[in-house]
Parts: structure tokens; sequence; C-alpha cells
């Protein structure tokens, strides 16, 4: 059920069941994880410089598949430890900008697949939240740090009582993603959008990506962050985009970056 097709620069990853929502079972993780591994090797070829990861149909991805698992023989740990969790650290360490458009549902391992993705780009009628409380079971794939991160514990909580989802258009008035788009327009804007960044200095993008991440969870202070900022710029200088950059300027023209 997960495509993988690279174009222009860009990774395009697809999650193709659009008949139960994209929802994930063992062997789609594992097929998800392939897919981006190989597009972090055309990464290493230069053959990618981003990536887009969406959903086929109405939505992005409804969570974990549960129409075959029996309760009484669930391995849990085996499905979130041993598979979620390793394919978001993968995915959050993807080595370029990654971008998801997210329409319709974005639940469970859904939410967990745009919270590894550095940008989120979402329908304003798509559906975020947490159902878990009409299965007996709890919110998983990091949604309890991103919801209480941006909305507070009590907003938290009840969302989490109550199985109230929210819009795509709340979710970004909240500060959970980027910005939310009509559905009919989200696709075509997030790919220019996505086709600009893959033409541009992708290793000043991964530094200012790894800087984020340090920020979010090393909790560094504005002078440490600075170091840690001056120390990027330090390694940039020597690439031969940074050298473009500042010719193209100095010559009042567009640069034209290799990544």
């Amino acid at each position: 059920m997960i495509e993988l097709q690279i174009s222009n620069g860009i990774a395009d990853v697809v999650l193709n069941a659009p008949e139960k929502m994209n929802a994930l079972n063992e062997g789609a993780l594992r097929e998800l994880s392939d897919a981006y591994e190989r597009a972090a090797q055309a990464v290493g070829s230069g053959e990618v410089r981003a990536l887009l990861l969406r959903g086929e149909g109405r939505g992005f991805c409804a969570g974990r598949d549960i129409s075959d698992v029996d309760p009484a023989e669930d391995d849990v740990q085996g499905y979130l430890g041993g598979l979620v969790q390793p394919l978001l650290r993968q995915m959050s360490g993807f080595p370029a900008p990654t971008f998801a458009a997210v329409q319709g549902a974005c639940l469970g391992v859904g939410l967990g697949l745009a919270i590894a993705t550095d940008v989120v780009y979402v329908a304003e009628n798509a559906k975020i939240g947490s159902p878990f409380a009409n299965l007996g079971a709890t919110l998983d794939s990091g949604g309890h740090w991103l919801f209480t991160e941006r909305l507070g514990a009590h907003r938290t909580l009840d969302m989490i009582y109550t199985a109230e989802l929210i819009s795509g258009a709340e979710a970004v008035r909240s500060g959970l993603f980027s910005r939310a788009m009509p559905a009919d327009e989200l696709l075509e804007s997030t790919r220019g959008i996505v086709g600009t960044v893959a033409q541009g200095a992708t290793q000043a993008f991964v530094a200012s990506k790894a800087l984020v991440a340090e920020v979010r969870d090393q909790r560094l202070g504005l002078w440490e962050s600075m170091a840690h900022e001056n120390r990027a710029q330090d390694g940039l200088c020597a690439t031969a985009d940074y050298a473009e950059g500042f010719k193209a300027f100095q010559e009042k023209r567009k640069p034209h970056f290799k990544g």
C-alpha cells in the first residue's frame, strides 16, 4: 500500500489504501520504513532534496488497522515500541526537508506520521484528535506530547476524554501544524511549495532542522541555542551553496543551489 515516486528532486511517499482510510498494519509500517530508507539513499546520491508524504482518498491516515486484531493476543508493545516509534524516529531524522499534506482523518499512528514530519499542511476540514475513548485505549504515537505542548493539559484531556475531533483550521489556529488550506487546493499548493524547497540550499535547511530539534528536545536557552547556530553557520560557510548564495546576492541575481 506504500508507494515511492522520485521526480524533480522530490520523493513522493504515498499511503495508497483509500478503501480503509490508509490505516496501517505491521506490513504497511515496514513498507513505509523501506520507502523512507530508499528515499534517504536517493538524498545521498543527490537525486532527492525534499520529501512529500500524502495519503490517497478521503483521509490521510486513520491510524492503526485493527480490523484483524484480537485484543487477547495483541502485541501492543511490539507494534508501538517495536515498529511505530522506530519508524517515527526514522522519519524525523530524514536527511532533507519533509512535508505532509493532510486531508480528512489524521488519527493515532496517522497523527504520529504528521508529528514526525518537518512541515504539515492540512485541509481546513481535516479531522485531528484522539478517538480512543471509544476503544478503551489511549492516545499514542506522540499525541500526548503534541497536544500538551501546544494546547495545554486541560484542553488535551478534554479532547481525550470526549473523543472530540478538531478541524484542520482549528489545529492550525492552535499551533499544532503550519498552514490550513481548502481541501481542493491542498495537494497542488503543497506540491508547489515542496518543489521550491527542493531547489533550495538543502544543507542549510538540514542544519536548521537539526537546530530546531535540539531546541525542542533539549530545551535549549537563547545563548546556548545561539552557540549551536554559530557552529552550524561555520560549517555551512565551506559549502558550494553558501558561496553561491553570497555571489548571487552580490551580483543581484537568483541563486542556483545544488543542494
